[in-house]
């Protein structure tokens, strides 16, 4: 989610002709004898979209991306969206193309990366690795078949424009939906403090001066939180301190509602959109069946609750009672939570302080999920075994993978080489006393042996995560931590196809 490739000799349109492969060459001219990677330009990207075929029917949106201001329950607080937050739900068939123009009437460059999607590389939206930035008052049309159907959503993926208003859904709908259920509600998951406390510009700058600056200054910063504790994430629950937590937009203090009627069967498509913030979500009174994760189908499983990390997505079914009850989103070892309300009768409406015993019940993590039979990866030999080892601490603020902190002017630096065809095991050992929520773009992984297929997983301090996947969609690919501000600080790298 690093800035742009502005600061090299390339500029946007010397970038846009020369493509990806001379980023590429300057990215590794100081090898000895570097390996050569596809790029995101080249035939097979183009053949690999092919190969997903499609229905030929073409969604087209506009988003616009704009300064604005938001409502807070009586604050108003300046920031940057498409439109509404969350923007409006993108919603396609499996096998439709989405046809996105993205005008940029912001002060900055951006950008927009479709979050979780196996798509061609080229419209994966990362600045310095697939596409040039889309500069203040330019447009720029992403175009792509979506393969797969599941809960996904946009987002941009320069600075930490994610943690302003730029956000939302992307549905796609399976025609042979397996689940049987009366209606839908998407639920997204927010910290924000843009324009109330700071901007998240600000926040990354206070940030990367590290604990052992601030503390050799006199004190901490205004944005740095301590003491935000978890059992479930492992320790240190985050580095960030908000004023608000939202769903869908709305603080507790003005929550949504959503009405409906006694003994309706309801899914709930919950994504975190959060920065800094993993959220423990609940729904007083009922208990929730997980059958989605990332995107992909799960075992059924009944819970109270659900521990979502950032860029997670989590899908539910629940059989509605009758009367008014509080879908609770506590922000993790943070003492907050976002609220919104269901409401199928008469009674009052709960209130913004009152607590749910869910919350305290059984509380699901992916590691109780398995794929269901219809995803799960066949058995094969594994081709080669990788390993992302991430590194860094509050004291310096110096997150990294593999030792080595991202660069945007050199991308490929310390890259992971796989080759189309292959079966990789990746193992994600996390040696920092953090969590991270870990995403690799442009593919979805299973966790070992038969555990769900995911895209974004939630790796504990001091601990690693295994996960397999099959190289089958070529070009560079970000793999980094969804905290947005580590992600920024360096905790990223680019998993790259070689071409021999």
């Amino acid at each position: 989610m690093n800035p742009t490739i502005r600061n090299t000799s390339l500029t946007r349109r010397g970038f846009l002709a020369v493509g990806t492969g001379t980023l590429a060459a300057i990215a590794l001219a100081s090898c000895t004898t570097p390996p050569r990677y596809v790029t995101p330009t080249s035939a097979p990207v183009r053949q690999a979209e092919l190969a997903r075929g499609g229905t030929g029917r073409v969604t087209s949106v506009d988003l616009v991306a704009s300064p604005t201001q938001i409502d807070l329950a009586g604050t108003t607080a300046d920031t940057w969206s498409y439109g509404p937050v969350p923007a409006p739900t993108i919603r396609l068939t499996t096998g439709d193309t989405l046809r996105a123009t993205v005008r940029n009437r912001l002060p900055a460059d951006t950008s927009v990366h479709w979050h979780g999607l196996a798509l061609r590389n080229d419209m994966d939206g990362v600045p310095g690795a697939t596409q040039a930035p889309i500069g203040t008052g330019e447009d720029l049309s992403y175009e792509f078949v979506a393969a797969q159907p599941g809960t996904y959503w946009f987002h941009p993926h320069v600075g930490p424009q994610l943690d302003r208003g730029l956000y939302g859904a992307l549905i796609v709908e399976d025609p042979d939906e397996p689940l049987v259920y009366d209606e839908e509600w998407v639920v997204i998951l927010d910290d924000w403090l843009d324009g109330v406390t700071g901007t998240p510009d600000e926040v990354l700058e206070e940030l990367r001066g590290g604990m052992g600056g601030m503390m050799g200054n006199g004190g901490m910063g205004g944005h740095m939180m301590m003491g935000a504790r978890s059992d479930l994430l492992g320790g240190d629950a985050g580095d960030v301190a908000y004023p608000h937590f939202l769903i869908n937009g709305r603080p507790a203090a003005d929550p949504e509602t959503f009405t409906s009627a006694p003994g309706r069967r309801l899914r709930i498509r919950i994504i975190n959109a959060g920065s800094d913030t993993a959220f423990r979500v609940a729904l007083g009174g009922h208990r929730l069946t997980v059958t989605h994760s990332d995107g992909f189908p799960v075992d059924p499983v009944d819970t109270d609750a659900i521990l979502i990390g950032m860029g997670e997505r989590y899908d539910a079914l629940v059989t509605l009672g009758d009367g008014a009850f509080p879908l609770v989103a506590a922000a993790e070892g943070k003492g907050e939570t976002a609220r919104a309300i269901v409401r199928t009768g008469s009674g009052d409406t709960p209130r913004a302080s009152a607590t749910i015993p869910e919350l305290t019940g059984s509380v699901l993590t992916a590691g109780a999920l398995t794929a269901d039979p219809s995803v799960l990866l066949p058995a094969r030999t594994v081709d080669r075994e990788l390993t992302a080892t991430l590194s860094g601490s509050m004291m310096a603020y110096d997150w990294a993978i593999n030792g080595r902190r991202f660069d945007p002017a050199d991308p490929l630096a310390g890259a992971l080489g796989v080759t189309q065809g292959e079966r990789v095991r990746l193992r994600i050992k996390n040696t920092t006393q953090m969590w991270h929520p870990f995403h690799l773009h442009g593919h979805t992984y299973q966790h070992a042996g038969t555990g769900p297929r995911k895209d974004t997983s939630i790796i504990l301090p001091a601990e690693s995560l295994t996960v397999e996947f099959d190289a089958d969609n070529p070009g560079l690919w970000a793999a980094h931590c969804h905290n947005i501000y580590h992600a920024e600080a360096g905790m990223m790298t680019i998993l790259g196809y070689q071409t021999s």
